[in-house]
């Protein structure tokens, strides 16, 4: 892996505001780092992520269950 360049530069505003200026510039890989971001954003907000976030949690709810009865059975089973 190639380390990417990147530069961050913090300017204060002089006129007594209370805003702070943060200006981030990455290197060749900003492009995908944007549609990474982009995609993230749209998958994990909204009701679309939270439709995502509730039926993963329904799915690993049902994973684990049948794990576990699956290894009560083989534990518990009688000889």
């Amino acid at each position: 892996m190639q380390p990417q360049e990147s530069s961050v530069q913090y300017s204060r505003w002089e006129d007594g505001g209370s805003r702070d200026g943060v200006s981030v510039a990455s290197g060749p890989g900003a492009e995908e780092a944007s549609g990474w971001a982009r995609v993230s954003r749209k998958l994990c907000s909204g009701k679309l992520g939270i439709s995502l976030k509730v039926l993963g949690g329904v799915a690993l709810f049902w994973a684990v269950f049948i794990l576990g009865y699956i290894t009560g059975y083989y534990v518990h089973k009688c000889k």
